[in-house]
């Protein structure tokens, strides 16, 4: 297995990779692993008052608990981390201080993160299907804005995001998109949803597309075959006519060969 499949697929026991280019999505990675091990350990790391200030003379039962809790987060996000990372917050005493100080060091400060979110947000006003495009690209995009965003705390509903996948696309998904909001809900629709009916609409373009180009091929193979009903013709035209064969048929075996290879991979 390759370092990214490290990356990309965790090990349920182990905590995610620190991901410095993406720090958004480690985090909520981290959330969820830490939720999922110990719901007090997450809890350690966002509430200042879990942390103790008693000295050591004067811990109750509950500040023990907390220390080990604090102790066990802590550990957890080392392990995540590489040694040039974890050299930024070794000094740290508590778990919540370690997170907080990554968070300083590769997301900014308020400042940073505003500026961010109008970037993103741009991005996401202007987003548009490109040309070429696929349905599952473009929601990849799509999905990368809207993470981006709700790591920053900028988070859209449901319907608005709705709203704006079909405002991206060009303009002949416009019969598609008029069904779809006429008999949906779009305040209620889910994003899978939407999605699972662009691709299945897209799937039936493509087929009607290539049905009507085999039908283009057939009939002009049929006026090339048929015989000439005049009975004389100049070099000119022979000459036309002879190009017209040479391109349908060139176009004939670029489909052929097409075929062949897709037959051979499958």
């Amino acid at each position: 297995m390759t370092a990214q499949g490290f990356t990309e697929c965790q090990f349920v026991n182990r905590p995610p990779l620190f991901d410095r280019e993406d720090c958004n999505y480690w985090k909520t990675m981290m959330e969820f692993f830490l939720q999922s091990y110990n719901y007090q350990l997450w809890t350690i790391i966002k509430e200042e008052d879990m942390i103790v200030l008693n000295p050591r003379e004067e811990w109750t039962d509950n500040d023990r608990k907390l220390l080990s809790h604090n102790s066990k987060a802590k550990n957890l996000i080392c392990c995540a981390l590489t040694r040039s990372e974890l050299n930024r917050i070794s000094a740290c005493n508590s778990a919540k201080e370690m997170w907080d100080k990554l968070k300083l060091t590769y997301e900014g400060t308020g400042k940073v993160n505003e500026t961010w979110i109008d970037i993103l947000v741009t991005q996401y006003e202007k987003s548009q299907m490109l040309i070429g495009e696929t349905i599952t690209q473009m929601y990849k995009r799509f999905t990368d804005i809207i993470n981006g965003l709700r790591g920053l705390g900028k988070i859209y509903n449901i319907g608005d995001m709705l709203r704006k996948i079909l405002k991206s696309l060009p303009n002949q998904w416009t019969l598609k998109v008029t069904a779809i909001e006429e008999a949906n809900d779009l305040t209620s629709m889910s994003l899978e949803k939407l999605i699972g009916s662009l691709m299945a609409h897209e799937i039936n373009m493509e087929w009607l597309s290539e049905s009507s180009s085999k039908k283009k091929l057939t009939n002009a193979l049929k006026v090339i075959t048929a015989p000439s009903t005049s009975s004389s013709s100049s070099s000119e035209n022979t000459g036309s006519k002879d190009s017209d064969v040479d391109d349908v048929l060139s176009k004939l075996q670029k489909i052929l060969k097409k075929k062949k290879n897709g037959s051979r991979r499958i």
